[in-house]
């Protein structure tokens, strides 16, 4: 089943399916490139380690009632107290854990040269500290490099990455990809989008000379939307995370009040 949402869908972004979306698109952007890209490419799964802080659990958990009785003996006394406790909550505090970030790598096969790096930002990469100031760091040796950078933004929580954007008209855009080409000093396009916007195709940026296949990320997103079951996975009567706003808020309850969520 398809998703509802014409672009992004806002309810995958939740922190805790995050991890799972952002695999799956970089494993279904592989198979997807690669056919096209062959002989003279290959794409490499590459990865990093970072610190992710995972949420607590959503809700409290309330332990059976039980009376604990405590006997304490003092010292050179006989004396001795039993006391009732009050019940505590049991509540879940965030985890921070180490996990592994997958990126991708367009190789040329003859002389193993990367051409092209292709991110889909996590939190870590939208959230102040160490992970985003190692990964800006990344970023920017990349600008300096004859390597291209494809960076896909489809999280509308965090910090964007900094680039001066024009042409916008004062409206707030929720998502971005950005398309870096390695022989381009200084200069990059950005398509901005959103979430009621499709997600724009884009050319995947290679050696000068070479065709470069348009990338068509709303197709491979829908693509993994129904083979990853998110249909069943997400619960669409809260809201998303981060929440829409009134207006965007409105639009998505339409169209999940359409019959094909009902089918």
């Amino acid at each position: 089943m398809p998703s509802p949402f014409p672009g992004m869908d806002p309810w995958l972004e939740r922190t805790t399916l995050w991890p799972d979306v952002h695999d799956s698109l970089i494993l279904a952007l592989r198979r997807t490139l690669t056919p096209l890209l062959r002989p003279r490419y290959f794409v490499a799964v590459r990865q990093r380690t970072v610190m992710a802080v995972l949420p607590a659990e959503p809700e409290p958990v309330y332990p059976d009632l039980a009376v604990v009785e405590n006997f304490r003996s003092y010292p050179n006394t006989s004396e001795s107290w039993s006391t009732a406790l009050d019940e505590p909550v049991v509540v879940g505090l965030p985890a921070p854990v180490m996990i592994q970030e997958d990126y991708l790598e367009v190789v040329e096969l003859a002389d193993k040269q990367v051409v092209t790096v292709i991110e889909i930002l996590s939190p870590s990469n939208k959230c102040a500290g160490k992970d985003r100031k190692k990964y800006e760091a990344k970023r920017n040796r990349i600008f300096q490099t004859a390597t291209s950078l494809v960076e896909i933004d489809l999280l509308r929580d965090g910090e964007p990455m900094p680039f001066a954007l024009f042409q916008t008209n004062g409206e707030q855009r929720h998502y971005r990809i950005l398309v870096k080409r390695g022989d381009q000093a200084g200069r990059a396009f950005v398509y901005p989008f959103k979430v009621r916007q499709p997600i724009p195709i884009f050319p995947l940026p290679l050696q000068a000379g070479d065709v470069e296949p348009p990338v068509q990320m709303g197709k491979i997103l829908q693509d993994i939307y129904d083979e990853g079951g998110y249909d069943m996975r997400i619960d669409y009567n809260g809201p998303p995370e981060p929440p829409l706003s009134e207006n965007d808020a409105q639009w998505a309850a339409e169209i999940l009040r359409a019959p094909i969520m009902k089918s």
